[in-house]
């Protein structure tokens, strides 16, 4: 399952992200990880969440950050939860057409893998095309 959470800079995508994440923190059945950018997170989360800063690693656009999702997943079977802090700058696009097939495809991989993925948009809901928007 995938849920993207969109608003506008400012409307509180970040402290409902850092909310969610603390939340799974206690959750004994729960094994999270977070793909930020830029480690900004580090300091709110408690420490059982792995978080992963993306300007460590050679991942660029959308079917790289997939794959690196799918080797993530290889690496820890037990993953239940993913999250993206600010998907556009972790894929470094913009492009909403391919964060549209982005999401169409981590949808597929997430229901065939029963993880779930809650990423973070920074973009108005009316601005978005129908293909991101039913992931709202």
């Amino acid at each position: 399952m995938v849920k993207v959470i969109v608003g506008g800079k400012g409307s509180g995508k970040t402290s409902q992200l850092v909310d969610e994440l603390n939340a799974q923190a206690y959750n004994d059945a729960a094994d999270v990880v977070c793909i930020e950018y830029s480690g900004r997170l580090n300091r709110m989360v408690k420490y059982k969440i792995r978080l992963i800063d993306i300007l460590e690693y050679p991942v660029k656009g959308y079917r790289e950050l997939l794959a690196f999702i799918a080797g993530i997943y290889a690496e820890d079977y037990d993953l239940t939860h993913l999250y993206i802090d600010t998907i556009t700058k972790v894929a470094g696009d913009s492009d909403l057409a391919h964060l549209e097939q982005f999401l169409r495809d981590l949808d597929e991989f997430s229901a065939k893998n029963n993880l779930n993925a809650t990423i973070i948009l920074s973009a108005e809901l009316d601005a978005l095309p129908e293909g991101i928007r039913q992931y709202c």
